[in-house]
């Protein structure tokens, strides 16, 4: 009995079944841009700003933390003081004309609106641990021209080496956003942190960082927010 030498086919492994095409923007469309999958993003002079609306981070509300070292054990001028207090505060122009500012001082909490108001302080820390929070509400992206975020020395020897101050942007979706108080002039007692604009209906956050001798009304005068000012406490 022969064996049979004659060549068959090799039994082909099954097709997985067809996928079906991905959909195709319409024509004049350009496909949606995907958000960076960061847990983190550190505005810095090189890279100084970021779009909320490019990160897909605007609804909802975005809060901004301030944290510092209240006391340093390694400053000299620390153990001399009592502390250094931080204050948190935004001065606010509406897409209306209305401006003013969100702060401790004068309780002047939030950004006055019918119902929910679009701006407001949760609080006064003095501590620097959990730091002092605020909230902007990015619904309301169309009334808001622009929001000067800044920080100022309310209390305690001007020494922003040693504060080691940071402010965090936590948006309701995306990346939380970051900016380092990490430059000083310690003959300044107010620091613009961050600003945010409204260019046509895009919410952009530009790093500021920049040190202001001089209290509110110095800050109102480097930005040309054009307020009258007068004294007050907290």
């Amino acid at each position: 009995m022969g064996i049979d030498y004659t060549k068959r086919p090799k039994a082909q492994p099954p097709q997985p079944p067809a996928q079906p095409p991905a959909p195709t923007p319409a024509y004049g469309q350009q496909p949606p841009a995907q958000p960076v999958s960061l847990s983190k993003i550190t505005l810095t002079k090189s890279a100084p700003s970021i779009s909320l609306s490019k990160q897909g981070a605007t609804t909802g509300q975005v809060r901004v933390n301030l944290s510092w070292t209240a006391n340093s054990s390694g400053g000299g001028l620390f153990r001399k003081a009592k502390g250094i207090d931080l204050d948190l505060a935004c001065m606010w122009e509406f897409t209306d004309g209305s401006k003013g500012i969100v702060q401790a001082l004068g309780n002047s909490f939030q950004a006055p609106r019918q119902g929910q108001p679009i701006i407001y302080l949760d609080g006064d820390d003095r501590s620097g641990k959990g730091g002092e929070n605020m909230y902007i509400d990015l619904s309301a992206t169309n009334q808001i021209r622009r929001i000067l975020i800044f920080a100022y020395i309310y209390e305690g020897t001007p020494n922003w080496a040693s504060a080691n101050g940071v402010v965090t942007l936590s948006p309701a979706s995306g990346p939380e956003i970051e900016v380092r108080l990490d430059e000083a002039d310690q003959s300044a007692i107010s620091c613009a942190i961050a600003l945010l604009e409204n260019r046509g209906g895009e919410l952009v956050i530009n790093r500021e960082v920049r040190y202001i001798r001089g209290a509110q009304d110095k800050v109102d005068e480097a930005y040309g927010w054009g307020m009258n000012w007068r004294g007050a406490r907290k």
